[in-house]
């Protein structure tokens, strides 16, 4: 597969995730009467549903990271070139951008305009760590014993972390910058979002180097005895 298709793939399936995740963070507000658990439970499984259909779309094309953070890991890995990285990095953050203008227009909204929604405070911080370092856990176990199964171990884990997280769990470069352009359900202020990408970046590197030694397989040892 050509790296401009990969690029594309990586555009449009970020670009479908930040749609999904802002234009379902609106409806289940407007839906929610006020009741922010309902709101969130509504955001969270509309963001599994969206995240395993494409995954699925897209993990033949471009692998369906759809994230910095898993292209970041992959790259470290050796599974992904410094090009491919470097040409991945601005197709998801555009497409990223290009999904929440997407959900904006859908709800009658500007098509850009910053979040006023603070999230902020170590214990966000440390969520953000754990939800990323939770998602490429996932992944990695997932490709190395369920490969078929990546899509919905994805799709569950974010749900469930959505809920057992302070934060809602981003776990996504991509996803929080351009979350900071959509003054709803699912925003972020822009003055937060630097602190996030942090974490998450944080939260990938530890976890590349525990799981890569994890799931290593042990070489034998052939002891001879004379």
């Amino acid at each position: 597969m050509s790296l401009l298709k990969k690029s594309v793939a990586e555009f449009i399936g970020t670009a479908a995730l930040l749609a999904v995740v802002v234009g379902s963070g609106i409806m289940g507000e407007n839906l929610a009467g006020g009741n922010v658990a309902i709101a969130l439970l509504a955001n969270a499984i509309a963001t599994g549903a969206g995240l395993t259909f494409i995954i699925y779309a897209f993990i033949n094309i471009s692998g369906a990271h759809i994230n910095p953070a898993v292209s970041l890991a992959e790259a470290i890995s050796g599974n992904l070139t410094r090009k491919e990285f470097l040409t991945y990095l601005p197709a998801q953050i555009f497409g990223g951008f290009a999904g929440v203008a997407v959900a904006n227009v859908m709800f009658e909204l500007p098509i850009f305009f910053a979040s006023t929604k603070a999230r902020t405070g170590f214990a966000q911080w440390f969520a953000e760590f754990i939800a990323t370092f939770g998602l490429i856990g996932v992944i990695y176990c997932g490709a190395k014993f369920y490969p078929k199964l990546i899509a919905p171990m994805v799709a569950c884990y974010i749900t469930a972390a959505y809920w057992f997280t302070s934060s809602t769990s981003f776990a996504n470069p991509a996803v929080t910058l351009a979350r900071a352009a959509s003054d709803t359900f699912a925003g972020i202020r822009p003055v937060d979002v630097l602190p996030f990408i942090v974490a998450q970046i944080l939260g990938a590197l530890v976890a590349v180097f525990l799981f890569n030694w994890l799931l290593k397989e042990d070489q034998a040892v052939d002891i001879e005895l004379e």
